[in-house]
């Protein structure tokens, strides 16, 4: 290989790869250059400063040799450095730590340089090709893309692009579906990721998204903007729910998706292998959304915790088996929809439950405030859920109940709040037997029962309290929906909540000198007394 080349030669070879390959000619020529660059280091010295320049108008080649100029007594490495004197013969004007360049006389490259070249160039021009996919690829992410099957290696499909070369997972292929070279492929592009052997990138025929997407193929509405997918629940190859809502009170949304006879859900269901879609119509109001998740079983009543994030729903008896669905898919997929944990009482079961919490309830006011069952029941029956609720209750309210008048409303409080001393002195004793530091008092939100529950969970310092986790305190949860398993923690029975337990541990934190106080600044001062304000 001559580096004289034809220059029309070099600038066509470059065009043309920079075609193959869709990436910028300017790229090519540069690799050219370095590849010519390192040929002629092999012939002048590893070590010699040699820069090639392809003019990419005219294909005119420039080889030069850069030398550092340094003081004459201090020059040590002929190929990299010359003389300030020596410089100064040619340029006047040079300095020390300038550079000067010597053009360097064309030549012929031997068999291992313009080998060594050509993999220069390879490598840099497979370089580029990557990049250029990646930058192409991960603005896609959250598309759809059609490709052909290229191969099939131990059940991962290998995906052509057309401009890279993609892989959809064993677990993000519909149960049951297979693929044959050759065939053509949907799926969703969910992730592309840069690594040494190039841009992988990820598709998906799982994903929720990708039925979403499809929807938006087929719906009009939906790409217009007039309808929108407010959330989507999939169990893969078997059934799907999609919460959908209109911009346009004239236009139905489940009507737009269902399409004319069923075509427009008809053609997702196709490419989702028989998927059977509920299509059902979203709302603002949780409890509203949350029966219409649960379509196509009817639903009496709908009770939520939004301290707990989750939700009572009561079913006919005769419905119970429908909400749950096949294996719990039905409410699993709800569970999915709204983003509640729900749990699916019977009326029956729901009645049996009131009864067995009306009864405890009476029981509790007999004993704690030493009355006789009627009394305990009228203020059961009256909503009063603990004697806290009694004792600190405006007089009033109590005074209201049938049969009760100012006075008895009176005893009954001053019994409750005695009974409260009363308890709050055994659980002092308590806390003092167990061992239980006073400092950790002065934590705000812990009370004195709360004291007793540390204690009897080996919590019996600050340092104690500082070194738990959430999870330690207010308990977790594992699994979802029917499924969905409660894990007790140290205060569990309490009326507290993850965010107040998270708080008791870091003001512990704090007063163990584990770590600093926040400082709370005016701004941060009067945006939680506006959230005061608005609660």
């Amino acid at each position: 290989m001559a580096i004289s080349a034809n220059r029309l030669e070099l600038l066509q070879i470059a065009d043309a790869v920079a075609r193959e390959k869709v990436i910028d000619k300017q790229i090519v020529l540069d690799a050219m250059a370095d590849a010519i660059a390192k040929a002629a280091r092999s012939r002048y010295g590893a070590e010699t400063d040699i820069h090639a320049e392809i003019n990419p108008k005219t294909g005119e080649l420039r080889l030069s040799r850069h030398l550092l100029v340094v003081d004459d007594a201090t020059l040590e490495n002929d190929s990299r450095e010359i003389a300030l004197s020596e410089a100064r013969k040619r340029n006047p004007a040079a300095q020390v730590g300038d550079a000067i360049s010597e053009t360097l006389p064309p030549f012929d490259f031997g068999r291992i340089a313009a080998q060594s070249a050509k993999q220069v160039i390879v490598q840099k021009v497979r370089d580029a090709e990557r990049d250029r996919q990646y930058q192409e690829y991960k603005d896609r992410i959250g598309e759809v893309v059609n490709g052909a099957v290229k191969r099939v290696e131990y059940g991962n499909v290998i995906v052509d692009l057309g401009r890279g070369e993609a892989i959809v997972r064993r677990d993000e292929l519909i149960p049951r579906e297979t693929f044959r070279p050759g065939d053509r492929i949907r799926a969703y592009l969910f992730d592309v990721r840069r690594e040494a052997r190039g841009p992988q990138i990820f598709l998906s025929r799982t994903h929720p998204q990708f039925m979403a997407k499809l929807f938006a193929q087929e719906v009009p509405e939906i790409y217009d903007g007039i309808v929108s997918i407010q959330a989507v629940a999939r169990d893969p190859g078997s059934r799907a729910k999609i919460a959908v809502t209109s911009r346009d009170s004239s236009i139905d949304p489940v009507g737009a998706c269902v399409g004319m006879r069923g075509s427009r859900v008809q053609a997702v269901v196709g490419e989702l292998q028989g998927e059977k879609i509920d299509i059902i119509p979203w709302s603002q109001d949780q409890a509203t959304f949350i029966v219409n998740a649960l379509q196509p079983a009817e639903v009496v009543k709908v009770v939520l915790d939004e301290d707990a994030d989750r939700i009572e729903v009561v079913v006919p008896d005769d419905q119970l088996s429908l909400a749950i669905g096949r294996r719990g898919q039905n409410v699993r997929l709800a569970s999915q929809l709204t983003g509640w944990d729900i749990d699916i009482l019977t009326e029956a079961e729901e009645s049996e439950r009131r009864q067995k919490e009306f009864a405890e309830r009476t029981e509790l006011f007999m004993n704690a405030l030493d009355v006789d069952e009627v009394v305990g029941q009228l203020l059961a029956s009256e909503g009063f859920r603990s004697v806290e609720e009694i004792a600190y209750v405006d007089a009033s309210e109590v005074s209201s109940i049938e049969g009760f008048d100012e006075d008895t409303a009176s005893e009954i409080q001053t019994r409750a709040q005695e009974y409260l001393a009363r308890i709050e002195a055994e659980n002092e004793a308590r806390r003092v037997e167990l061992g239980v530091a006073d400092e950790l008092k002065d934590i705000d939100g812990v009370t004195t029962a709360m004291l007793v529950a540390f204690g009897e969970n080996d919590i019996k310092s600050v340092e104690d309290l500082a070194g738990c986790a959430t999870d330690d305190l207010a308990g977790w949860t594992e699994g979802r929906g029917a499924e969905a398993v409660r894990h007790k923690g140290a205060l569990d029975g309490f009326d507290i909540s993850r965010t107040d337990a998270e708080g008791m541990i870091m003001a512990a934190r704090v007063k163990a000198g584990w770590i600093e106080a926040p400082v709370e600044t005016e701004e941060s001062a009067d945006e939680a007394e506006t959230a005061a304000d608005a609660s």
